[in-house]
């Protein structure tokens, strides 16, 4: 049987290994979560304000539609097939090594990016910076079980959940200041400071932990059948607005990665010793758990990216004020992220991740009551409540995900967790946007005409669906001022009415998360 070994850090008792040294900085937990939270949230905040440097970044470089969603989606798929290998080779192999290696390659595949001088630079440093992130992501987690007693674990997890909120919250405002201010390029250099602060640190105060796995052979099938199973998944999922949800691509692609998914798992069952054990399946808290960070993320980033098109594009904000307007949200997560964690102590998460997931239908179904003129009092309620609904439910399901496995898989687990989020918040921002599109497409002609556009200019017009879909109405200098106003007052409405639409989908799966891990959570200790 394998066994955990730390090396000189405050471990649990149920964790085999050397005793730690009385004292000293490589014996502290807290030095280690401070450690791990500066890799956290270089990371965190890089995926935000990319999304704000990615239209400067097609202008400068004169990248297409096409090239500039391989921004994005080359680390997304980068990302989601090395996150269970990062945790894995962490477990195997010493969880800080690898922390430290997706650090330093993180930091440094971002300064390549802005060095690239190409859109095909970009995309390639970006699937390479996914792969770092892949190390890097489920050690931090794998890190914190391995030297946290139980009875602290779970407000550590509250305070690694309130660093990723309030990062991933804060990079609207870091990328607009950047991108407005220095340049598209800063928004990756800003990694290379942060990063060098995590190394330096890290180096000082991680302790080493690894599993006592002997000479086992390492899972190479495991390893190819899950990427290869994860790339066409996530494929199918961030390309399914553009190809069509009913295309024979994306059909193709996702049930393509379902089906060797599927292989992977009867793999898994089958091998002395797995990339991924089946048995931490078992545990109804975990698998619970699992789903509900999907749902989590896929309401946090879908909703934060209408929002963001509704502030900038329909209320006409800069970056920079669209951010600030958002703040509650952040201040909200900054609270919620501890509170959770101190909540899911005293009652379990079969309580908090309900809880917290009844918030964020909340703030949804909030946000029907908003329009083309809200006024901010209408729009600050709906971002406190997704906050601390995002930031109880992070905490609550990182505990029972990670706090549940064994600590000998810690890094896998983390690496389960961080791919889930990853899957969860990539279809998050793909179904919603296609659900707003849908509900445009069907509804703008009729707006246009209401607001006072003549049939046949807004049977024209209407063919612009996909602008209207982004906030964007199709007006140019050359129209009247009064069919100006009109074609903006019809297109705000024909989006609105897909962001409503939306925000109904959004608020009955929270309905559906709160029912399922309220029914299926069982609190059960984890096994060494």
């Amino acid at each position: 049987m394998s066994s955990t070994s730390v090396d000189r850090s405050g471990v649990p008792a149920r964790a085999s290994g050397p005793a730690p040294a009385a004292g000293g900085r490589r014996s502290n937990p807290w030095l280690t979560l401070c450690a791990v939270a500066f890799g956290l949230f270089m990371v965190q905040l890089d995926g935000s304000v990319v999304a704000i440097a990615n239209p400067e970044i097609g202008r400068d470089l004169n990248a297409s539609t096409a090239e500039l969603q391989w921004v994005t989606n080359a680390y997304l798929l980068a990302l989601a097939a090395t996150l269970i290998l990062g945790g894995k080779l962490g477990d195997r192999f010493g969880r800080r090594t690898y922390y430290l290696a997706g650090v330093a390659g993180f930091a440094l595949s971002s300064v390549a990016i802005g060095l690239s001088g190409s859109i095909a630079g970009v995309v390639a440093f970006r699937a390479l910076q996914g792969v770092f992130g892949g190390l890097l992501m489920p050690n931090t987690l794998g890190l914190l079980r391995a030297v946290f007693p139980p009875r602290r674990f779970g407000m550590a997890v509250g305070i690694w959940a309130m660093v990723s909120a309030v990062s991933t919250a804060l990079g609207p405002i870091v990328g607009g200041l950047l991108v407005e201010h220095v340049s598209w390029e800063s928004v990756f250099y800003i990694n290379l400071p942060i990063g060098v602060a995590a190394l330096v640190f890290s180096a000082v105060v991680l302790p080493q932990s690894r599993n006592s796995t002997g000479h086992h052979r390492f899972d190479v099938p495991g390893v190819v059948l899950l990427a290869a199973g994860l790339l066409s998944l996530v494929l199918g999922v961030v390309k399914g607005e553009t190809w069509g949800w009913t295309s024979a691509s994306t059909s193709g692609a996702v049930l393509a990665g379902v089906a060797v998914l599927v292989v992977f798992g009867w793999y898994e069952t089958r091998v002395a010793h797995p990339l991924l054990p089946m048995r931490l399946f078992r545990s109804p808290a975990l698998t619970v758990g699992t789903v509900v960070t999907a749902l989590n993320f896929f309401v946090m980033l879908g909703a934060i990216f209408f929002i963001m098109l509704y502030l900038q594009n329909v209320r006409g904000y800069t970056p920079v004020e669209a951010g600030v307007r958002t703040l509650p949200l952040s201040l909200a997560s900054l609270v919620a992220s501890p509170l959770g964690a101190a909540l899911t102590g005293r009652f379990g998460a079969r309580v908090v991740m309900p809880l917290g997931m009844i918030l964020q239908a909340a703030s949804c179904f909030g946000m029907l009551t908003w329009s083309t003129d809200s006024s901010y009092a209408t729009m600050w309620p709906s971002f406190i409540a997704l906050g601390l609904g995002v930031g109880m439910v992070m905490s609550a399901s990182s505990d029972a995900i990670v706090g549940n496995a064994p600590v000998r898989d810690g890094g896998v687990a983390g690496g389960l967790q961080a791919t889930t989020l990853q899957i969860g918040g990539a279809l998050g921002t793909s179904v919603l946007v296609s659900v707003i599109s849908a509900r445009v497409g069907s509804t703008l002609g009729g707006e246009l005409t209401a607001a006072g556009v003549p049939a046949a200019t807004a049977a024209g017009l209407a063919k612009a669906e996909d602008a209207v879909a982004m906030g964007v109405a199709p007006v140019s200098d050359t129209m009247p001022a009064q069919l100006r106003a009109a074609v903006v007052e019809g297109s705000g409405q024909a989006f609105m009415n897909g962001v409503h639409a939306a925000v109904v989908v959004t608020g009955l799966l929270c309905v559906l998360g709160a029912v399922l891990a309220a029914l299926g959570v069982r609190q059960t200790a984890a096994a060494d």
